[in-house]
């Protein structure tokens, strides 16, 4: 991507055919606010989401109506219909059987601020999307990728809602899997968006740093893949369990690690083993991140962005690694662990940052 002084010259030829477009470096502008705002849309969802987990209620509606669901129960005979329908569900008959109408409402509200955040998440994204289309300010590559992440958004409701089923029909807790992919599409929205934003609003750097894009790169891959186990250590709510550190119940390795089969169901659903996995995973994050502040320190050609990237990077992960550890010996009270998930997406979002100056 050219510099900005460039771009002021030959971007509206690039990306807008029409003179009296938005076109050129105030659209790019234009355009990268646009996705940063949401981007923090998509934080925010996912920390509403976090909160929804763990006062568990995902399941308190049982329906998905992406049109006439915008609208909550508006009078007593609506509250008591939406209450008969979850007193159907296994959560209800199994754990919350003494609930009242009142409790339900505490639960209602949450997942259906989750839901509408949802909503408002693609109203703000599509609205925005046409209008730059028909201005001709986006056009080619650029738009075919806010295409696509639009279309992934709408695939994300759609697994949102089979995540929610999986709950409504004998084990009132949903699939951790199916959280997982939930969690990850999330992510993945909010990379994109993060990365095609910080392209619009920031010169590409000069840096012959190869050895420090491909580890960066690794990062970015071990951030994800770290959170996604997070979202298997929720499913299961292996946070419950082996509330010590460094040690797990008195062993480095506990020994029931494998103690289910077929061997692999041991990575999504025995609590020591994925509870483990996390713990490897956040430590590979932290010799990782270690090895590449030091390398960024004495990279000759580093400029100010990726310095400030980097610092920022390893204060995300210590604040991150200190709210696990707070998390796990506390059991999982409810501010500390969103706490935690906010954190797993700052430190996303730090290690991105890096890897984009580093382009």
């Amino acid at each position: 991507m050219p510099a900005l002084g460039v771009s002021m010259v030959d971007f509206p030829q690039r990306h807008s055919a029409d003179p009296r477009g938005l076109g050129g470096v105030p659209a790019r502008r234009a355009i990268g606010v646009w996705l940063l705002a949401c981007c923090a849309l998509v934080f925010t969802l996912v920390l509403i989401g976090g909160v929804t987990r763990l006062t568990h209620s995902g399941l308190s509606i049982v329906e998905w109506q992406p049109i006439v669901g915008t609208l909550p129960p508006l009078n007593q005979t609506q509250w008591q219909e939406a209450f008969a329908n979850y007193r159907e569900t296994p959560q209800f008959r199994l754990r919350n059987h003494s609930m009242t109408l009142a409790g339900f409402k505490e639960i209602f509200w949450w997942e259906y601020i989750h839901r509408l955040l949802g909503r408002l998440v693609g109203v703000a994204f599509l609205v925005p999307f046409v209008y730059f289309l028909m201005r001709r300010a986006i056009r080619g590559a650029l738009a075919w990728k806010l295409g696509a992440i639009f279309i992934l958004g709408a695939v994300q409701g759609a697994v949102g809602w089979f995540m929610v089923q999986s709950g409504l029909i004998d084990d009132p807790r949903v699939s951790p899997v199916r959280l997982g992919a939930h969690l990850g599409i999330a992510f993945v929205i909010y990379g994109a968006m993060l990365w095609i934003a910080l392209e619009q609003l920031l010169p590409a750097p000069r840096t012959t740093a190869a050895l420090l894009r491909g580890l960066t790169s690794t990062l970015v891959a071990l951030v994800f893949v770290t959170a996604i186990s997070g979202a298997l250590v929720a499913g299961i709510r292996a946070g419950s369990a082996y509330n010590t550190f460094p040690l797990m119940d008195g062993h480095w390795v506990p020994p029931e690690i494998l103690m289910i089969e077929p061997w692999w169901n041991n990575f999504f659903f025995n609590m020591a083993t994925v509870q483990f996995d996390h713990r490897l995973f956040a430590l590979a994050i932290a010799l990782g991140v270690a090895v590449l502040w030091v390398l960024v320190r004495r990279q000759t050609d580093s400029d100010r962005r990726t310095r400030l990237w980097a610092n920022v990077l390893a204060t995300a992960v210590l604040f991150q690694i200190a709210a696990g550890i707070a998390t796990l010996l506390l059991r999982v009270p409810l501010p500390l662990a969103t706490l935690h998930q906010a954190g797993a997406l700052a430190v996303f979002t730090c290690a991105l940052g890096l890897r984009h100056a580093l382009r």
